[in-house]
């Protein structure tokens, strides 16, 4: 199962492990469980999330915790970036206050990355985990349609285009989420059974 009740991220870490002969059932699935209240450490957040899920569901789980670091924010909002703002926003409301906290910022100080730590949990208690991360910088103003979260106002680095303005085929192969999910692919391989786990 994913522990997750975000659509976009379950559609994307679907399309990252469609290669994956599983079927992932999201947090919806499950009713019941209640995930830990998140913190300011990503590792932490993601390992705590999947060991609940794995232990209500007696199933292996899957949980990531991901966020964007801003340079001229000191690395905010980090892993507080589902709550920047304040409590009750969407992602375009958060996205304005993104924006409005860095107005007085350029260069350097726009310079941001995304950063996922995905991580799997057994009903044993097993836990592995990997890092993700991808470089870019805060735009001006949103652009694309596609994505969620903060994509809009994300320039990747190299690319040119906002997160928002490529396609998910191709996000799916160059994101955060991408880049750790994919580091944790062994690890599901051996749960499945494709692999050896000597």
């Amino acid at each position: 199962m994913l522990a997750t009740s975000n659509p976009g991220k379950l559609g994307e870490i679907r399309e990252i492990l469609r290669d994956l002969p599983l079927a992932l059932r999201p947090l919806s699935d499950f009713p019941g469980v209640i995930l830990p209240e998140e913190g300011t450490d990503y590792e932490e957040n993601a390992i705590a999330k999947a060991k609940a899920a794995a232990q209500f569901s007696d199933r292996v789980a899957l949980a990531d915790d991901s966020g964007l670091e801003v340079s001229g924010l000191g690395g905010a909002p980090g892993p507080l970036s589902a709550r920047f703002g304040g409590p009750g926003l969407g992602d375009a409301e958060r996205v304005d206050a993104l924006l409005a906290a860095l107005a007085n910022c350029s260069g350097e100080q726009r310079r941001a990355r995304f950063v996922c730590i995905a991580a799997l949990a057994t009903p044993e208690g097993d836990i592995v985990t990997a890092r993700g991360e991808c470089a870019g910088q805060i735009l001006a103003a949103p652009r694309g349609q596609s994505g969620f979260g903060y994509d809009p106002v994300f320039l990747v680095e190299g690319i040119g285009r906002a997160m928002a303005e490529i396609p998910e085929s191709e996000k799916n192969r160059i994101s955060h989420r991408a880049s750790a999910f994919g580091a944790l692919s062994g690890a599901i391989r051996a749960q499945l059974g494709l692999v050896s786990r000597d």
